[in-house]
């Protein structure tokens, strides 16, 4: 009888149990598991980075709001201070010389108009801390009406608060810009200012012979005879020169009355004083039109014996110089254009 053939010794033959092949087939699904766990890994980076993505663009988007609302009221800020922000002075109670500035042409609507001096000079005049008022002039002249205004204004308020009342001559203080400093207690002024031109004048253009030259003709119709007066393009007979100087005679005269009305005596009068002519600073002292040499600082410190100076000088703010630009030019170019053409007293 033969023996069994024993089992070839395999290693890779192994016992075999009980339930081998069903938890074979179980655990059979799970070998992907790898690229499982791959594909998880990747979506939440992206996840992350999606999120992190839209955090990133909503913090840009607010740094954008807090920007321009920053830049927003910055503009307005701006906007404010250079349009809308008071010019006028304010007022002080310590002891102080007050201040009022007139520069430039004299002139309705000016910085230098009656308007804004004489209301800057009761401003002065009523803060109960300035010690005197200074008129800081540097001015050509101009019209012969606003600064008699402001001559009459100016004694009237010195009369009534019995403050002095000093003017301060910068480069130039003739014409109309001398009607009002006549007015002040002394006149202060420098060696080189140009002082006096104590005159009227009336200057115009004329183009009759011009449009004669170009065929042109002026058709102009008037009820009365010297309606058309001045008219630059009409020709002037003799006896609108003459009504015309008579008239720049009697504006003259009210000047030289106000001249002499308040110099008074210290005037050393001479036949050249009201012939228009003007003169320096140091001349002005010799002849009595001007009292003595000094700055605003020199009146302030010696004079008043108040150091500390307050600007009252009243101005057009941005928006009110813009107003007045834009509201004449629209409309009104054309008649002002020919108004430039018309004869002024100054």
């Amino acid at each position: 009888m033969s023996s069994p053939i024993p089992p070839e010794n395999n290693d890779s033959q192994q016992p075999v149990t009980p339930g081998a092949d069903l938890w074979s087939k179980a655990a059979a699904p799970a070998a992907p598991a790898p690229a499982a766990n791959a594909a998880g890994w990747e979506r939440d980076v992206l996840e992350k980075l999606v999120f992190a993505s839209l955090s990133e663009q909503r913090a840009a988007r607010r740094w954008r709001l807090y920007g321009r609302l920053l830049w927003t009221v910055v503009v307005l800020l701006v906007l404010w201070v250079v349009f809308f922000k008071d010019t006028t002075a304010k007022t002080s109670t310590s002891p102080h010389t007050a201040v009022v500035e007139i520069k430039g042409e004299i002139a309705s609507g000016a910085d230098a108009s009656a308007e804004f001096v004489v209301a800057a000079m009761r401003s002065a005049f009523e803060d109960s801390g300035s010690r005197a008022v200074v008129l800081l002039i540097n001015s050509p002249g101009g019209s012969p009406v606003q600064a008699g205004i402001i001559n009459d204004e100016m004694t009237r308020l010195k009369a009534k608060y019995n403050k002095p009342l000093y003017a301060v001559v910068e480069e130039s203080c003739a014409s109309a810009a001398y009607y009002i400093a006549a007015a002040a207690d002394e006149i202060f002024v420098n060696k080189a200012s140009i002082v006096g031109s104590i005159g009227v004048l009336m200057d115009g253009f004329g183009f009759t012979g011009v449009m004669d030259k170009v065929g042109v003709e002026r058709r102009l119709l008037t009820a009365g005879e010297n309606k058309g007066f001045l008219d630059p393009f009409s020709p002037m007979s003799e006896r609108q020169k003459e009504y015309a100087h008579t008239m720049l005679e009697q504006i003259h005269q009210q000047f030289i009355g106000a001249v002499k009305q308040g110099r008074g005596e210290k005037l050393r009068e001479t036949p050249e004083m009201f012939s228009g002519l003007f003169w320096t600073g140091q001349q002005a002292v010799e002849m009595g039109l001007a009292d003595k040499l000094g700055s605003l600082d020199y009146v302030a410190r010696e004079v008043v014996k108040a150091d500390e100076v307050i600007d009252y000088t009243r101005r057009d703010n941005m928006a009110e110089r813009l107003a007045k630009k834009f509201g004449a030019a629209i409309g009104a170019g054309s008649v002002q254009a020919v108004q430039g053409l018309m004869p002024s007293i100054r």
